[in-house]
């Protein structure tokens, strides 16, 4: 049996929990109380930065690290926000400085928003993503990993 089997690599399949935070411990996602994330290393459903925090790690491993949101999501991009007229809004939707609300774009995705302010009949908007430019603090505790497979094995 190799040694490695249950190590973290390229392709292996992971179990775990994890949250991403602000440094102030304002957390902005957490499976702690929730089921767990399963993905393959390399899929994209972790950002590349946080993903490289977690190879070599083992079931039973926590890891916990501060991570750069401008590598992990990217820099705030001002031309990622936007002024809605306020008449655009469903009629149940009234919207409020620090709302986040879900967009649909044309081609049937839904983006979130965060509302930045109300004025003047318009809607100030911020489509960054909420980490995006702003230090996290990335927590992980690995509860299973399978191999990556063999070549030609799917």
């Amino acid at each position: 049996m190799n040694a490695d089997a249950d190590k973290i690599l390229p392709g292996s399949r992971v179990c775990m929990h994890f949250s991403l935070a602000l440094p102030d411990g304002t957390e902005a996602v957490s499976t702690f109380d929730e089921e767990p994330l399963t993905f393959t290393m390399g899929d994209g459903t972790l950002a590349e930065e946080l993903e490289l925090a977690l190879y070599g790690l083992r079931p039973g491993a926590d890891q916990t690290l501060r991570v750069d949101g401008r590598k992990a999501y990217g820099p705030r991009d001002a031309s990622n926000i936007h002024s809605l007229p306020l008449d655009g809004f469903p009629a149940d939707v009234q919207p409020q400085p620090g709302m986040i609300i879900g967009f649909r774009q044309p081609d049937g995705d839904e983006i979130p928003g965060a509302v930045l302010e109300i004025a003047d009949g318009m809607a100030r908007v911020d489509f960054n993503h909420p980490l995006a430019g702003r230090e996290v603090v990335f927590r992980a505790r690995i509860l299973a990993v399978d191999p990556p497979p063999a070549n030609g094995d799917e």
